[in-house]
């Protein structure tokens, strides 16, 4: 299983693609402006016209999009993927979307001799560049087990979730521990501040004990440098909360904190920070304290 389709080449998207060419993969990608992926066609990817091209004689076919609308147009539109893939291919998307999107994927893939996954990634860019992304997969097993050296490729940390959907479910498990946590970090950093502690000294005091986590090791330094870029952006991950408060709402789930936080970041998101790092959380918290 050596050739792959690739599309979605975008922040996230790029290094996966060099890890993939790196191993040996014969890849394609397609992106609707050539100007922006030059930089992997240097590095060995193949660049495709359209999605039909990128796809047609492919054993894989991968997707890194940004948005559920953008799931449903690349695969399901005239000319797109389920067009396009031919019976027997493996399809993995890997947007972190909805479960319903990724069940209802699933089952038209099927009708159409695909064999479909949902693996959406956790780690950000750093684990993209570095192939050591958590990787949450939902699918039959023997699927799974037939795609984990292309999965291996891109990731460190590769874990079946359960079928159609489940890999979807767990990662927005994920985005809810992630919104409890760079919410704490951001109400401890204000905290802090309002007693005259340093933040500097606050994270070093602390980040080896309990209070300790990922958040505050990756978020912590940026928000102290009143660095707002880069990162999970605010409204991809308001994205994501409203995917999980829909869900959640379906199976009859009050999740207070995520809502409570979801608010707060939607309010950031109309206030113009949509294309921030979400550690700018703190910038709410600041104007709150001046308001």
């Amino acid at each position: 299983m050596k050739k792959i389709a690739f599309i979605g080449v975008g922040r996230m998207g790029k290094p996966m693609v060099r890890n993939l060419v790196k191993l040996g993969f014969q890849v394609n990608i397609y992106s609707r402006s050539i100007m922006k992926v030059y930089d992997v066609i240097s590095n060995g990817a193949r660049y495709c016209n359209s999605i039909n091209d990128c796809v047609k004689e492919c054993d894989v076919i991968i997707t890194m999009l940004g948005f559920p609308r953008d799931v449903e147009e690349v695969y399901f539109a005239t000319g797109g993927i389920l067009d396009s893939a031919a019976s027997g291919s493996y399809v993995i998307d890997m947007t972190t979307t909805s479960p319903v999107l990724s069940k209802a994927l699933y089952d038209e893939g099927t009708k159409r001799g695909l064999h479909v996954l949902d693996a959406p990634v956790a780690g950000g860019e750093l684990g993209a560049k570095n192939a050591s992304l958590s990787i949450m997969v939902g699918g039959r097993e023997e699927d799974y087990k037939e795609c984990l050296p292309i999965l291996r490729a891109m990731g460190n940390n590769i874990t079946r979730m359960g079928g159609a959907g489940a890999g979807q479910d767990a990662k927005l498990a994920c985005q809810i521990m992630v919104a409890a946590n760079i919410s704490g970090v951001c109400e401890a950093i204000t905290y802090a501040r309002s007693k005259g502690i340093d933040g500097g000294n606050l994270m070093r005091a602390v980040i080896s004990g309990d209070a300790g986590s990922r958040q505050l090791e990756i978020e912590c330094p940026k928000i102290l440098d009143m660095d707002f870029t880069s990162g999970l952006k605010i409204n991809h991950f308001v994205k994501d909360m409203m995917i999980i408060i829909d869900e959640a709402e379906k199976e009859g789930l009050n999740l207070e904190v995520l809502l409570t936080v979801a608010k707060h970041y939607k309010k950031m998101e109309d206030d113009g920070y949509a294309q921030n790092g979400i550690q700018t959380l703190i910038r709410y918290y600041r104007e709150q304290m001046l308001s």
